[in-house]
């Protein structure tokens, strides 16, 4: 009878490490280079609203629109997906030219959507910007 209580304590703790493990091998696989993300770019024009918005040598996130534009200079306009590419998570903000994924720590340099720090290995994903009537659209045909 001794045993048997050990045996079963045992048992479980087993089971539930091992169901511990898989969650935490889930959360940081990825599946493709883009992580989990279905679609990191917008698949239709996106308005972000006034061009001005953007500082001159800064860049601004658009996390409704999963999206992070930089200005190198009056007029010019670089966008990137703002979906960080190991495990799809969305940045959270933007330090200089830097973008943070708040999940697992990976940085972006968002003037060129180069990974810097990792998980993540590969860039953030271009996506066409352009200025209409003084407002920035994203995404095809932009």
């Amino acid at each position: 009878m001794f045993g048997q209580p050990a045996a079963r304590r045992t048992v479980l703790k087993g089971a539930a490490l091992a169901g511990a493990a898989g969650l935490g091998v889930a959360a940081c696989s990825t599946e493709s280079k883009l992580g989990h993300a279905q679609v990191p770019t917008p698949t239709a024009p996106v308005d972000l609203g006034a061009a001005d918005a953007v500082p001159v040598g800064g860049a601004k996130l658009y996390r409704e629109q999963r999206l992070v534009v930089h200005c190198p200079a009056k007029g010019e306009y670089k966008a990137f997906s703002a979906q960080c590419t190991h495990a799809g998570c969305l940045l959270d903000k933007v330090e200089g030219t830097e973008g943070n994924c708040p999940c697992h720590g990976s940085r972006f340099d968002v003037t060129t959507g180069e990974a810097l720090r990792g998980p993540a290995t590969v860039p953030l994903p271009e996506v066409p910007v352009a200025v209409r009537d003084g407002r920035l659209v994203a995404g095809p045909d932009a």
